[in-house]
């Protein structure tokens, strides 16, 4: 929202100067984006062409001597090369002397030599000065123009342009009239907007309306008659060009003025060119309508338009259309002032794709009681301008619910800011910004203004007070203690992540940050795809779908490494991936990517054999290092194959806690899968769900147990089993681990052998037992007990004997 200085002290009683203004416009809510002093405008003097002579070398250029007051040079003239057509003897126009920034060209002006002939300065055309497009020739003042004073004093060009930057929450300050009221209510001045004088008008209009659309929640119509369609006023101008819009002709620049003085949008018809009445209604689909920014929109079902008997002369609260414009042969108008649901005006907005300054300010939500008043600003403003009769209005009341009394207790302004506010002053300051105010005890019955929809509750109020007084006056409190010094700060999710991540990089991977929009095929091959997971407006078509899986990002990340040189690439992402719609349906994962020969210990090429394959064992090692750093209990891990149906059948696996709970699956992946994805190569990956990780239990203490070492030998066993080729190597280890939970400590596989000899589908496991003593040395006696267990343990779990 722009507006220039002089604008506000229209409505703003105020000596502030522009520093304090700026100051408090922040303080209050009204954050000051940039301030443009104008001080660019400050070196451009007026002078007067004494002699222009023709260039001896350019047919097309004129040697000036230029008059620029005694201030410049001393009074002497100034020699100006000038190629402007209309430059001649006599004339007044504006100077840029060596050492100033022209703004239109982006220069810095020193002396120089055109065609031989030295130049000090030149002679400026509007588009130099950012003044307009114009570029026909240099710019040509009165002849009474006071040779030597400064251009901006004379042009009314230094006045200061504020620009700020609103929330959505703010309707109100979309009009320089509510700025101006916020700054008046801060203290900074006194409010002098002057209530629209009632216009009556004479006759009946002559134009039927019809409102049969739920968007419309106000109408109001005004026709004048006999208008005279020229250019608007100067001071007008000025103001419209100053925050950057450009005049078109007085009818037009009344609405747009109107909309930036009282956040009013309106929109004026050539009552000549409407066929018929005017009809407010939902547009039909496939409707068409050439709009005033000479594009043609088609409509769909649910836009909301205003219509005569010939089709769509207007989108409803965004932009009027062409064919129904005022140019300079208009003479009869109508003034349309009108109320639109926010909502239906944003949608349409974005469907269409236009930005409008109605629209930004409908979306919002327009003061609706200010319609009618709205009306009769534009009226008065188009008969002082323009001239012209206007007809008695016609008017649908606006359905805009009048806003509820909010209890306001005075102590609820301490509690929710920690500032005290007397009572009397919270009311005071609540009156001024336009509430009313019943006190009644200790609280207080507070009806919000019309202009301000964004109050809903208490703390809303209290905002409002908070505001004003200051949000300096907050004195700064230290946090109270949550608990001891080395308390936990990160939550258990938070510290897994971390976990993971430093893990993962520690093994020699990657980081990436992929998109959680994946393509349709791309999600389907990865158990994903369901409806409830497309998106209803996709950035493109391959980001159709929300992901059921980290490794499709990473497999195309890969890709696109691998087109480019980069065959072995170690990839990793923690991040979320989507199973359904419903809460339990987002899931926290850790997921990874080997592709090529990026081992861990290294890849490509090497004097001494190059690097091998990635593999499934890459992937288990790297799951279950991702499990272990995020606190899963390693130990008691199972293994099961397979995975799944996007892993390869025999080279992929799950690391499950008990029968039940998955931690993680790993694996190379399936053929069928790289191709959905056109990926090519050895590819290992794997996804650890770090949510089905069981929270450790809270200790009593964060100090470390006591470090208990046995003075006693430990005792190494070797056992070999043979069972059926189908069993589990981890089965036997975990079986051996639990004959005797005292005694025995790592088991460990150490050869693993398949013959003729042990029979069809048998294999022979041998397992390295640590027995660790406690309490003695052990004796023969305890060794062959607990070797006893161990053979009777793994043969009943895994049916396998031991090996003669």
């Amino acid at each position: 929202m722009k507006f220039t200085l002089s604008w506000l002290k229209d409505h703003l009683d105020t000596d502030a100067s522009l520093a304090e203004i700026c100051e408090r416009l922040t303080m209050i809510g009204l954050e000051v984006e940039t301030v443009d002093d104008r001080a660019v405008f400050a070196p451009f003097r007026i002078a007067r062409v004494l002699s222009a002579e023709r260039h001896p070398d350019a047919d097309k250029l004129q040697v000036l001597s230029v008059d620029a007051g005694p201030e410049v040079n001393d009074g002497k003239p100034l020699q100006v090369v000038c190629g402007a057509p209309n430059a001649r003897a006599g004339m007044v126009g504006v100077l840029a002397t060596p050492g100033t920034y022209v703004p239109g060209i982006d220069t810095t002006l020193s002396i120089g030599r055109i065609r031989g002939v030295e130049s000090h300065g030149m002679m400026c055309s509007e588009r130099e000065l950012e003044l307009s497009d114009s570029h026909d020739g240099i710019i040509d003042l009165a002849a009474d123009a006071p040779v030597g004073t400064r251009f901006a004093d004379y042009a009314d060009l230094a006045d200061p342009v504020i620009e700020i930057n609103l929330t959505p929450n703010r309707p109100d300050a979309t009009g320089v009239a509510g700025i101006a009221r916020d700054l008046a209510a801060s203290g900074m001045g006194t409010l002098k907007t002057a209530a629209p004088e009632r216009i009556e008008g004479e006759g009946d209009c002559p134009v039927a309306l019809s409102v049969e659309s739920a968007t419309c929640t106000g109408f109001a119509l005004c026709k004048v008659s006999g208008v005279a369609n020229g250019t608007s006023p100067e001071w007008m101008q000025k103001r419209l060009k100053a925050i950057g819009l450009r005049p078109i002709n007085a009818l037009v620049d009344i609405t747009n003025y109107v909309t930036f003085d009282r956040g009013r949008p309106l929109h004026v018809f050539d009552a000549a060119k409407v066929a018929g009445g005017l009809v407010v209604r939902d547009a039909r689909d496939g409707e068409e309508v050439l709009a005033l920014d000479e594009r043609t929109y088609t409509l769909s079902a649910g836009m909301c338009v205003i219509a005569d008997d010939k089709g769509v002369e207007s989108i409803a609260g965004i932009m009027g259309g062409e064919h129904s414009g005022c140019d300079a042969a208009t003479t009869d108008v109508l003034i349309e002032s009108a109320l639109w649901d926010p909502r239906a005006i944003a949608r349409t907005g974005r469907s269409l794709g236009i930005i409008t300054d109605a629209r930004y300010r409908f979306e919002r939500g327009v003061d609706p009681d200010f319609m009618e008043p709205g009306l009769d600003l534009a009226t008065r403003l188009v008969l002082d301008l323009c001239g012209g009769t206007p007809s008695r209005r016609i008017v649908v009341e606006s359905t805009t619910p009048a806003p509820a009394p909010i209890v306001l207790p005075f102590t609820e302004t301490e509690r929710l800011t920690g500032i005290q506010v007397e009572r009397d002053r919270q009311v005071a300051i609540l009156e001024s910004l336009g509430f009313k105010v019943s006190p009644e005890g200790k609280t207080a019955s507070v009806v919000s203004p019309s202009w301000r929809p964004d109050i809903d509750g208490k703390a809303d109020l209290v905002e409002e007070v908070m505001r004003l007084v200051g949000v300096d006056t907050i004195a700064p409190q230290p946090l109270p203690s949550a608990g001891a010094v080395g308390g936990r700060i990160l939550t258990v999710p938070q510290i897994r992540d971390r976990a993971a991540r430093r893990a993962l990089a520690a093994r020699g991977m990657v980081e990436t940050v992929s998109y959680s929009f994946i393509g349709e095929s791309h999600a389907a091959a990865f158990g994903g795809g369901a409806t409830a997971l497309k998106l209803e407006n996709p950035i493109s078509a391959d980001m159709s779908d929300m992901r059921p899986s980290l490794l499709p990002g990473l497999i195309t990340a890969a890709a696109r490494n691998a087109a480019r040189g980069h065959g072995d690439t170690a990839l990793f992402e923690v991040a979320a991936i989507y199973r359904s719609d419903e809460p339990d349906g987002q899931l926290r994962v850790a997921g990874g990517l080997r592709r090529g020969t990026a081992i861990m210990s290294g890849g490509g090429r090497s004097w001494n054999g190059n690097a091998s394959a990635v593999s499934v064992y890459d992937a288990k090692a790297d799951a279950i290092a991702a499990l272990e750093a995020a606190g899963a209990p390693v130990d008691r891990l199972m293994i099961e194959a397979p995975a799944s149906d996007w892993y390869h059948p025999g080279r992929s696996g799950r690391i499950k806690l008990g029968p039940k709970v998955v931690l993680a699956e790993f694996g190379e992946f399936h053929p069928k899968t790289l191709k959905t994805l056109d990926a090519s190569g050895p590819h290992c990956g794997f996804e650890v769900f770090l949510d089905a990780i069981p929270t450790p239990k809270r200790k009593a203490t964060r100090t470390k147990p006591v470090l208990a070492l046995s003075a006693f030998q430990p005792v190494r066993r070797d056992f070999a089993f043979v069972v059926d080729a189908d069993v589990e190597a981890l089965k036997l280890v975990r079986a051996a681990e639990g004959a005797d939970r005292k005694l025995v400590g790592e088991v460990r596989v150490f050869d693993v052998f398949t013959g003729a000899a042990l029979g069809e589908n048998r294999k022979s496991v041998a397992l390295e037992v640590t027995l660790n003593p406690v309490e003695r040395t052990l004796t023969e006696e305890d060794l062959e007990a607990v070797s006893a267990k161990i053979v009777a343990q793994v043969e009943k779990a895994t049916g396998g004997t031991l090996r003669a």
